[in-house]
């Protein structure tokens, strides 16, 4: 099975013959690049032109992040698997309003069914829920009524207001109350968590893209525009609930993750590199880690069932099969 590789010290990345190694002060640490499925760099990393060859001819994605955590873009080798095809059934569906609105619902379906299966499982654990579990079923019912994409992401920001109010009640920690969502910088703890997360899981899930012969650039929830990926915005909306945010309620509620791993800067409270690490190790476990697939019959890794959910908007788009999104079912 490939894995990703995590890089948070500081060093270069160089191609040696048909291979690549990282290099530091400490040395040069070779990486066996057939087992490779991507790479997140963390540290300050510069790369050679033949390292970025190498990814290219090896189909690797390299995502970079800062120094305080975030996201800054990605090398995304030439499609080896795009599809003209592909595209102009992508492009008619983002062209096509009604389809495009079709597909929007789903992905806010999608999420805010999952959300409810989150709060379903602490609710049954002894969390006080029930109010806001209420509130995001009846914003569910407003979503097939929505005329237009603003009145879905208003929908969908709605839900997710109230599911963040929620956590309160989930997670036992009075460090990590969550008072309202707030982003670059976040400007406490439970969002610097929140955001960090969110980022790991659209690159994630564009790495996942690259595999396919979808192309990430046209989104249907999330505005396709000039300027960034929006595909893997709008397919992450279904898994973060089940993916990113029980992690951050696991790492919490064990004491993974306390204050002692945040820093203060740029005006905002960010994860230190020993929270960022501890995140990325239990998010590495979670995305390898498997579940029981209804419909194959087998268990699949998490990473595997955002592939699935790629195949299925790719048999939409062709019109073989109307997509639904994943449900999770615990």
């Amino acid at each position: 099975m490939k894995k990703s590789i995590y890089i948070f010290n500081n060093g270069e990345l160089k191609r040696k013959d048909n291979t690549f190694y990282f290099e530091t002060e400490k040395g040069k640490n070779y990486l066996p690049i057939e087992n490779i499925n991507d790479i997140y760099v963390f540290g300050e990393v510069s790369v050679t032109k033949k390292f970025l060859e190498l990814m290219s001819s090896k189909e690797i994605i390299v995502h970079f992040f800062n120094y305080h955590g975030y996201y800054t873009g990605s090398f995304y080798p030439r499609e080896h698997y795009n599809s003209g095809y592909m595209i102009l059934h992508q492009s008619r569906c983002y062209l096509d309003y009604a389809e495009r609105l079709k597909l929007a619902r789903n992905f806010v379906r999608g999420s805010g069914i999952n959300m409810l299966k989150v709060l379903y499982y602490y609710e049954n654990r002894g969390s006080d829920l029930s109010n806001v579990i209420e509130a995001i079923e009846n914003l569910l019912d407003e979503v097939d009524k929505a005329l237009d994409i603003e009145q879905l992401m208003a929908i969908e920001g709605n839900m997710r207001e109230y599911y963040y109010r929620g956590f309160d009640e989930i997670i036992d920690d009075e460090n990590f109350r969550f008072k309202r969502r707030s982003k670059r910088p976040p400007k406490n703890y439970l969002n610097a968590l929140i955001s960090f997360g969110n980022s790991m899981l659209y690159v994630t899930v564009l790495s996942e893209i690259y595999k396919t012969h979808l192309d990430p650039r046209i989104g249907y929830l999330h505005t396709t525009n000039s300027r960034s990926f929006t595909l893997n915005l709008d397919v992450a909306e279904v898994f973060k609930p089940i993916i990113v945010d029980r992690i951050i309620f696991k790492l919490l509620n064990t004491r993974m993750i306390t204050a002692d791993d945040f820093e203060r800067d740029m005006g905002g409270i960010l994860l230190s590199q020993k929270g960022r690490k501890t995140f990325i190790k239990e998010f590495d476990q979670r995305m390898n880690s498997t579940i029981k697939h209804r419909k194959l019959g087998r268990n699949v890794s998490y990473r595997r069932l955002i592939r699935l959910e790629l195949y299925k908007l790719q048999k939409h788009f062709m019109g073989e099969e109307e997509y639904t999104p994943f449900k999770a079912r615990w």
